[in-house]
């Protein structure tokens, strides 16, 4: 058997498969909430108990910077180590990756139907980028050899958040007097779109309900609460939120995009874009996408689409678990 993971801020999902099994075909998996638990052993011990098996091989996709096959959670107070998780599973070969490199290699699994594409383009042969929005903001760039796409891990989520207008010039002042640096992440992601809500909130921009600010301040995840209540009408406040990180989510698509000459294709993966795929689909993000000034004809060529399954990082350890010496080759 082989274990398969993609171990998010928010939860985390393990599966074990048979050695010739297909990535979507799992034997045994589970989903839990990341921070229930004090590890990953602990969540790895979990199925291990409810399976009944030990696997002698794993791969596990975490949501931080891998470095020598160990990972300071960047969202989670865990710290994954290869070495630890091997040893909780007798002695097992183990390797970590990135969870947004796990998610490029699971695309590969993927079909039409998994896809909302936002701009057709021109398919072309060359490298593609994955740019992902959850409880934190991932990104990888595939790089095409001539014969495959390579994935590559990054942490270009962390870089400096780059206002487009004047509105979003104001949101970073606003941000960097609460933080200090503002990342790209420190909009887009769950806790971002909050604090998008409550920067407007706090200029006086956009209405809300009666009794919207206790429902808001009590919400287990303000971030879902924000987005319905954007694409039901009931917040004009809430709208105004879900199109500014809609319009901040497509620039920094297109500026991933011309970074990596991703002529290939973009894909939007995360929780988050799928929940507002409505949002998605009125253009603003793609007018963001391709407002690149000279560049703007290469990035209306690009396709462009959402990963639809929420499991494409599972799908993308379990591939590259279940191919045969892999773990000796993953990394180049």
């Amino acid at each position: 058997m082989v274990l398969a993971g993609d171990v998010g801020g928010t939860k985390t999902i393990l599966a074990l498969y048979p050695d010739d099994a297909p990535p979507r075909r799992p034997a045994v998996d589970l989903m839990r909430p990341s921070r229930d638990y004090p590890s990953l052993e602990a969540l790895i011990a979990e199925i291990v108990a409810t399976a009944g098996v030990r696997p002698r091989r794993a791969v596990i996709g975490v949501a931080g910077p891998v470095v020598n096959n160990r990972c300071e959670a960047t969202n989670l107070p865990w710290v994954v180590s290869g070495d630890a998780v091997g040893a909780a599973l007798g002695g097992a070969e183990v390797l970590l990756v990135n969870d947004l490199e796990a998610t490029a290699r699971g695309l590969d699994e993927l079909t039409a139907a998994d896809l909302e594409t936002l701009q057709r383009g021109e398919r072309t042969a060359g490298n593609r980028a994955l740019i992902a929005a959850g409880t934190g903001l991932g990104e990888s760039i595939l790089v095409w050899d001539g014969e495959r796409h390579r994935p590559t891990p990054s942490e270009g989520g962390h870089g400096d958040f780059a206002p487009a207008n004047p509105l979003q010039d104001e949101l970073l002042a606003w941000l960097r007097a609460r933080f200090g640096h503002v990342s790209l992440e420190r909009v887009l992601s769950g806790p971002g779109l909050a604090d998008l809500y409550r920067f407007l909130e706090a200029t006086g921009r956009g209405s809300e309900p009666r009794d919207w600010a206790q429902r808001f301040e009590r919400a287990e995840d303000a971030a879902a609460l924000v987005t319905a209540a954007a694409l039901d009408g009931s917040s004009e406040r809430a709208r105004l939120a879900l199109e500014t990180f809609v319009e901040v989510y497509g620039a920094a698509a297109g500026n991933l995009a011309l970074t990596a000459l991703a002529v290939g294709g973009v894909f939007v993966g995360g929780g988050i874009a799928p929940r507002m795929i409505a949002a998605l689909r009125d253009g603003r993000f793609v007018r963001a996408f391709c407002a690149k000034g000279r560049l703007a004809p290469l990035l209306e060529r690009i396709p462009l689409a959402v990963v639809l399954d929420p499991r494409t990082a599972l799908w993308g350890a379990a591939a590259l678990a279940l191919r045969s010496g892999a773990l000796a080759r993953a990394v180049p």
